[in-house]
């Protein structure tokens, strides 16, 4: 597993220009080379700073007006400017979506032919294979040309498209003709290595078949394990749990609803040489299982809670804090006192909204426990947060002692 090689970013053509062009080009060349001319998107008085410093997400509701005839379609390259007309950015619009331009080139930036942010796109790459994930309507709509800008790295042979289905409603797109896509001669397996761990990866996995982003978290775990009897709730493919083995754990038991995922699970188990009888993997719901657990007086030294995106947007945050809350609480009661909860939450609303923590205190006050933070982390370095853009901060993980 690595990380998408820089040259890919720098060499991206988001045009409808021949395939085979293989210089580089920005977007303002592009779009002088657009016969029907460039809309402007005027931003209102106030809301300029924010997108000089480089926040990738123009909202409508910093937007005072669009000049431009015909009006821009969605994919559209537009001119981002402020009240004068003096040019900002360049990006791609969106004529639905609450983000009405995802900037992708600054002004000062377009001589340098360096953008340093995809919004909307993720391309993991598993050996020859490059998995891509689309979330923004752009991206559908140039879709043969990164796939082609892909192709021209030479350690890409196949490539997986899987489209956020969901992302794309949102985008105002016709998601009834989407469908994961990928080359008849694509391995629906590969093998890749972690921290020293190796993992079969399916290309029909969640997301892009893999959670990178929890690598040094995992890895973390490999060195508290020592000699502790270790739950890992939402395991999917056992990546905490493998850490947790090969860190010395006594016993590991995964928890998950997907099958797919715990066969994957116990394949890594195989691929790493590592004793069977010190790791069981279950197929049950987390809270049914932690309420059994409980019911049958059971309790772990490490207690590992990763559940999938609760609060995939602001408007369900209520419901999915009340989620958080009795996960966590059930999940603090099966941890013997004084023993650790490493916690996570990858919902974006919730890490951006500074609740987790409230929430936590009041899980521990639900479950008759006592909570102190000894470490809070959130994802690998291969996803970097742009402090003028904080919004792109999204993964929470949280180690506690419950006492």
């Amino acid at each position: 597993m690595q990380l998408l090689p820089v040259r890919l970013i720098r060499s991206l053509t988001l045009s409808s220009l021949p395939v085979h062009t293989a210089t580089t080009t920005t977007l303002q060349e592009v779009a002088s080379s657009r016969p029907k001319g460039i809309a402007k998107v005027i931003l209102k008085k106030g809301k300029i700073q924010l997108f000089k410093d480089g926040s990738p997400m123009v909202y409508s509701g910093a937007v005072d007006r669009i000049i431009g005839r015909p009006p821009p379609e969605t994919g559209d390259i537009v001119l981002v400017a402020d009240g004068t007309q003096k040019p900002i950015g360049w990006g791609l619009y969106n004529s639905i979506s609450m983000f009405c331009v995802r900037l992708m080139q600054l002004e000062e930036e377009a001589s340098r032919c360096v953008k340093k942010l995809l919004s909307g796109l993720i391309v993991d790459v598993f050996g020859d294979i490059a998995v891509i994930a689309s979330s923004a309507a752009w991206v559908e709509k140039y879709k043969p040309e990164l796939e082609a800008c892909i192709h021209r790295l030479d350690e890409i042979n196949h490539i997986n498209w899987r489209p956020s289905v969901e992302m794309l409603k949102e985008e105002g797109m016709d998601v009834s003709n989407l469908k994961e896509m990928h080359q008849h001669t694509c391995p629906e397996r590969i093998k890749v290595v972690e921290n020293g761990i190796f993992y079969a990866v399916s290309m029909k996995g969640q997301k892009t078949g893999f959670y990178a982003d929890q690598r040094k978290n995992r890895q973390f775990i490999s060195t508290i394990s020592n000699g502790k009897k270790v739950l890992d709730m939402c395991c999917y493919s056992g990546g905490f749990a493998l850490n947790a083995l090969r860190g010395g754990a006594a016993h590991v038991t995964g928890v998950d609803t997907s099958l797919p995922a715990l066969g994957l699970a116990r394949e890594n188990v195989v691929l790493n040489n590592l004793d069977p009888e010190r790791i069981l993997f279950l197929k049950e719901d987390a809270t049914e299982f932690m309420k059994g657990a409980l019911s049958r007086s059971e309790s772990w030294d490490l207690v590992i809670l990763d559940p999938p995106k609760l609060a995939p947007r602001k408007k369900v945050l209520q419901s999915a804090s009340g989620m958080y809350r009795n996960l966590n609480s059930l999940a603090m009661r099966l941890t013997k006192r004084g023993g650790l909860l490493m916690t996570c939450s990858c919902s974006g609303a919730m890490t951006q909204s500074g609740m987790f923590f409230r929430i936590l205190q009041g899980a521990a006050s639900t479950a008759g426990r006592k909570i102190t933070i000894l470490r809070q982390a959130g994802a690998a370095c291969d996803h970097p947060i742009d402090p003028s853009y904080p919004e792109g901060a999204y993964l929470s993980n949280i180690l506690l002692r419950v006492l």
